[in-house]
């Protein structure tokens, strides 16, 4: 396993673990990063990733894509 954001652009990738607090892990679930639900990495710019999630693009900061584990 390594963290999202690891992930190049235009890749799509499964999602294996989520660590974190149960905040942090709540709020990534809220968004749509669910274990075993497909993400694809939209850009990636210093770390800072905007990703497809179902039909919505969300950005995350290092810190929450690193607690999302693929």
């Amino acid at each position: 396993m390594m963290p999202l954001t690891m992930a190049n652009p235009g890749q799509t990738v499964v999602i294996r673990k989520i660590t974190g607090r149960d905040e942090v892990r709540q709020h990534l679930a809220e968004l749509g990063f669910v274990v075993d639900s497909c993400v694809t990495v939209v850009s990636a710019l210093g770390g800072n990733l905007i990703c497809q999630v179902k039909d919505s693009r969300i950005a995350l900061d290092r810190t929450l894509a690193n607690r999302v584990m693929i």
